[in-house]
């Protein structure tokens, strides 16, 4: 373990040359003469462990250099012992208050110094130590959070895309969908009806949840999620199930857990109402305006356009005019009229979404075949 250096500040020679001698056989000694040269000491490698700090100075007063180190951040953490020939309470309640750690009064006592040296070196090497270890810890915890973060983005990925491999949906879906939720939720932040619903961690939790939005497609038989062609009446209220089934598996995975996940919380309500309508004809529950989850009207606008700008085996593709153009027509009808002018006003920022995660090309079904979008 080095040697700790202590600086001694003092305008009298005998003073520096009296606590030189006595400190330099256990530490390693710098010596000042004055404030501005303390000061200029205290920044240089290494630095020092303890300062032994006069008060009575000529031109700048230990009161002063005390206030100086304390308030730059290299130097605020060293220990200062205040030594000074006065002895008045209220000098040594000063210089306390601006943070010296202990006050020895002239004529200095050798067996007193070296005490109150090493009890202040033991308590900065303690200090020092102990914030080695919680900076060690608050990393490891960081490290820990992150993989833990990881793991949680892959097992939801992956659950997501379990997903897909039983429709006809490729599978950049779910990062084109993701990155449209969070990008309209940013955009959206800024109006009055939503800035209170959609901080920075609403908006990141949102964002993680919107790829299990179809997981309840697991559930839908065969024959009817994958039938090629248009579905009966009957099949079509099998499939509208998909929206409570996926529900009903978050909330017992939540209820398995025993606390609650917090971004559970929105991906139960993604996946339960985000096949919604603004006016109250969706499914499953025939929510209607702001009773409809805002995270689920999110999705619902990202789910639609991408559904209309991508290719399917029973569909082409729409261009993003021909989408913005349905997509207008059911403002205030399937939409929330302020997301939806929200979304309409950003639609070059999804159009490069678009771009950045396409489909391979899907072999489209001859028309007699294709299933009503």
């Amino acid at each position: 373990m080095p040697q700790p250096t202590i600086l001694i500040v003092d305008d009298n020679p005998e003073n520096l040359t009296l606590l030189g001698e006595l400190l330099r056989e256990r530490y390693k000694v710098r010596a000042a003469n004055s404030g501005p040269r303390a000061l200029q000491l205290a920044v240089l490698a290494p630095m020092p462990d303890l300062i032994l700090l006069d008060i009575m100075m000529p031109g700048m007063s230990g009161f002063e250099v005390l206030e100086q180190l304390r308030s730059e951040s290299l130097t605020r953490d060293i220990p200062v012992i205040i030594t000074t020939a006065m002895s008045g309470t209220d000098d040594e309640q000063h210089g306390l208050v601006l943070g010296a750690v202990d006050y020895l009064t002239k004529p200095l006592k050798p067996a007193i110094v070296l005490a109150r040296v090493h009890t202040h070196l033991e308590l900065k090497r303690a200090r020092d130590r102990l914030q080695r270890d919680n900076a060690s810890l608050e990393a490891e915890i960081a490290r820990r959070m992150r993989e833990n973060q990881v793991i949680q983005d892959v097992t939801i990925r992956a659950l997501a895309r379990l997903a897909e491999t039983r429709d006809n949906e490729t599978g950049n879906h779910i990062l084109r969908t993701q990155e449209y939720v969070e990008t309209l939720a940013r955009r959206a932040c800024g109006h009055p009806r939503f800035a209170t619903a959609l901080d920075e961690h609403a908006i990141a939790l949102i964002a993680k949840s919107a790829p299990l939005h179809d997981i309840g497609k697991v559930g839908i038989p065969d024959q009817v999620l994958l039938k090629p062609g248009k579905l009966t009446p009957d099949e079509w209220e099998v499939m509208k199930t998909h929206a409570r089934l996926g529900a009903e598996a978050i909330a017992r995975a939540v209820e398995d857990t025993h606390e609650p996940v917090e971004f559970l919380a929105y991906a139960r309500q993604i996946a339960l109402h985000h096949h919604e309508r603004w006016d109250g004809s969706g499914y499953p529950d025939a929510l209607a305006g702001d009773a409809i989850p805002l995270a689920a009207r999110l999705m619902a606008l990202a789910d639609v356009f991408d559904a209309l700008i991508s290719r399917r085996v029973y569909k082409a593709p729409m261009t993003p005019a021909e989408a913005m153009a349905i997509m207008t027509e059911q403002r205030g009808r399937h939409f929330d009229p302020d997301l939806l002018d929200i979304f309409l006003a950003g639609i070059d920022d999804f159009c490069a979404i678009a771009r950045r995660y396409p489909d391979e090309a899907a072999q489209e079904l001859p028309a007699g075949q294709r299933r009503a979008a």
